[in-house]
């Protein structure tokens, strides 16, 4: 089985369209996400692009502010704190990579944590690993969301995650948990990765290698989640060889049209959710 990140993201759009439908009949408002854009860095202008298209397209008050690669520290965490307090705006999105001049953390911390549609303040991320509700990072939540589509029920399955990164690794390692999985949490320094992966019901890979995972490192009925995305000569990869993995997996994600498409459709998610609960106060 081939689990179809558009198929699944598109339902998920439609969705979250009927939702801010809803909401505006209830409330007479509709969610805003402000997206920051600063400098020119290629792939993030068309990540924003799209997440700006998705978000009018699901009824969404869509936002992107735009500065130079040569913007001060403080002018970036002075717009944050004006749109922390604008009743407007439901969801706040700093794009990454940040130019080297601005502190990442200060970034993450500034925003306030009801706005953080990324999930990456401290408070969603302690929340998170309490068990308490909170904002959960976008391809994480997307990578649980297709793991539901093939297995409903995730209770004592065996999940192996490749990559313990803070945008996915460790959250997911979070919502795995929740789902009572067991978990192994692997990275560069793990000795046998492949015998780790044969032992595994599922396989989240997100290390930015291509085609790291092989055909005899997945045992036969696992499902396979596969995060990365590499450009090589051949074209885009992700961080699992398909074409072996494809034969001996129950379920996995092509790359790309897998958890890509995932992470801006739970991003809407998170906006609408986090104007859900500013309403509901």
């Amino acid at each position: 089985m081939i689990i179809d990140g558009k198929k699944v993201a598109a339902e998920l759009r439609e969705e979250l369209k009927k939702k801010v439908a809803d909401l505006k009949s209830t409330y007479n408002a509709v969610p805003g996400l402000t997206v920051i854009l600063v400098g020119e860095d290629i792939p993030s202008k068309i990540y924003v692009k799209n997440k700006e298209k998705s978000a009018i397209e699901v009824g969404i008050n869509s936002e992107v502010i735009r500065y130079p690669a040569n913007l001060e520290e403080k002018a970036l965490l002075d717009k944050i704190k004006e749109l922390n307090k604008n009743n407007k705006v439901s969801g706040i999105l700093v794009q990454l990579p940040l130019p080297k001049h601005i502190d990442k953390r200060k970034v993450i911390e500034t925003i306030d944590h009801e706005k953080d549609v990324d999930g990456f303040h401290p408070m969603n991320v302690g929340n998170l690993s309490s068990g308490y509700d909170s904002s959960i990072p976008c391809t994480p939540l997307g990578c649980s969301l297709l793991l539901k589509k093939v297995e409903k029920n995730l209770s004592g399955k065996h999940a192996v995650l490749i990559g313990r990164s803070n945008l996915n690794g460790k959250p997911m390692t979070q919502l795995l948990l929740k789902e009572n999985c067991t978990v192994t949490i692997t990275h560069s320094k793990t000795k046998d990765l492949k015998a780790e992966c044969l032992r595994a019901d599922i396989i989240i890979a997100a290390v930015g290698i291509p085609k790291l995972v092989k055909g005899d490192w997945v045992k036969k009925g696992a499902i396979v989640i596969d995060v990365g995305i590499n450009k090589t000569d051949s074209g885009l990869v992700g961080d699992v060889d398909f074409d072996a993995v494809s034969k001996v997996a129950k379920a996995i994600t092509p790359v790309p049209g897998g958890v890509g498409p995932m992470t801006i459709a739970c991003l809407l998610n998170n906006t609408v959710e986090c104007f859900s609960k500013a309403q509901s106060k």
